[in-house]
């Protein structure tokens, strides 16, 4: 090296990893705020039914043959994976209370939640971007409407409130695969099947997934439109976006289900196991 030239510093993988969580706290940060000005606008304001309604159409109608293949193909998956495990221990019998439990309380939300953040997660994204790269949003600006208020809150609310009852469908249809595939293809008997279903299955198992989904709903939403409104430019912003979208609701949809699930767990042995150790 020449007397008296600079030297650059080196880029480590300390630099990266820096440079990485810098990008996550600015996200965070972002995201937040973005999340802020949607929940002051909805306090403000709902929207009109002939904005909202469009939306619950398009992310709870159409959803619905998703969520119906994929809870009755949920149901019968659990069947086939349970079965073999069950039957080692001569419990096969029990097929249905496994089923069921595990269905309503974790897969269920799960795997309907992640079927919705590819569907809609990524159309609201890819919408949203759309109308960012032709300057569409900016035109709402100008014309004196918030973008947020007419766009995003409708969104918002029609997840929160469609995803749930979409959860409950695939919950219901899960079931009925789970019971048709054990009764009519393994042999299981029916009586016994719903017997331990209904001695095994809660109130509060179920009320627990739909909970979860209503939190999973209102991540789908906030990720996609904010993905959507930090869209880059042209067709590539557009698809990158999209992907951005449902890569960061699937993740946000893991780290809810872990925590909620916590939370389920302490709040249940807190409620009830009391009375029980007192029996």
């Amino acid at each position: 090296m020449a007397t008296g030239s600079i030297s650059t510093p080196r880029d480590t993988p300390i630099h990266a990893v820096g440079r990485a969580v810098v990008r996550c706290i600015e996200f965070t940060g972002d995201l937040s705020l973005f999340g802020w000005q949607m929940v002051s606008w909805m306090l403000i304001r709902l929207p009109r039914g002939s904005v909202l309604l469009p939306c619950m159409y398009q992310i709870g109608v159409r959803s619905i043959p998703v969520v119906i293949v994929t809870g009755m193909f949920i149901g019968m998956v659990l069947a086939v994976q349970g079965y073999d495990q069950l039957r080692l221990m001569r419990m096969e019998s029990r097929l249905g209370a496994m089923i069921n439990v595990t269905l309503v309380k974790e897969l269920g939300p799960v795997l309907a939640a992640t079927m919705l953040a590819g569907r809609v997660g990524s159309a609201m994204s890819a919408e949203l971007g759309t109308m960012r790269v032709t300057e569409q949003i900016d035109a709402l600006r100008a014309l004196g409407a918030n973008p947020i208020q007419y766009l995003v809150v409708p969104r918002f609310l029609a997840c929160v409130l469609l995803i749930p009852a979409l959860t409950a469908v695939a919950d219901g249809v899960g079931i009925v695969g789970g019971w048709f595939f054990s009764t009519q293809v393994l042999g299981i008997n029916s009586l016994q099947y719903w017997m331990h279903t209904y001695h095994f299955v809660t109130a509060y198992d179920v009320l627990s997934g739909l909970v979860k989904s209503v939190f999973f709903g209102a991540s789908i939403a906030l990720v996609a439109c904010h993905r959507g409104f930090n869209c880059g430019r042209g067709a590539e912003g557009v698809g990158r976006a999209a992907t951005e979208a449902f890569v960061l609701a699937f993740m946000a949809i893991l780290i809810l289900d872990f925590f909620l699930g916590m939370f389920v767990n302490t709040l249940y042995y807190m409620l009830w196991s009391t009375p029980i150790s007192l029996l």
